[in-house]
């Protein structure tokens, strides 16, 4: 139980401290609702209530959207490798090269006759 225990504070503290560095590496812009050393305060003296306020509520979302891109929907849709050049054709694999096909059965058949 006793070890149990100590885990728990182990990841609480390790909770903490990631909030805390959060805090102090975020950009003065990219918090919500409050300012930087407001949210700093928040996180030091509320421990965990402030830490998980931090995660909730401080914090810029990072992730991204799957309808924001950096390429230009015209452009994405068009099939074309820059504006205005056909997009280059994907190499072939050897058994989808109808040459490279012929020549293989030409060689297995001329192992055949041997």
């Amino acid at each position: 139980m006793l070890v149990l225990a100590a885990v728990l504070v182990l990841v609480a503290l390790g909770i903490w401290l990631y909030c805390l560095f959060e805090v102090l590496s975020t950009n003065e812009g990219e918090t919500r609702h409050l300012p930087k050393f407001a949210w700093f305060l928040i996180v030091l003296l509320g421990f965990e209530v402030g830490a998980v306020a931090w995660l909730l509520f401080g914090r810029r979302r990072r992730f991204v959207t799957a309808d924001v891109t950096a390429w230009p929907p015209d452009f994405l849709l068009s099939g074309e490798g820059s504006r205005g050049e056909p997009a280059a054709s994907a190499p072939l694999g050897p058994d989808d090269d109808p040459e490279f096909l012929r020549q293989l059965d030409e060689r297995l058949r001329g192992d055949d006759q041997d």
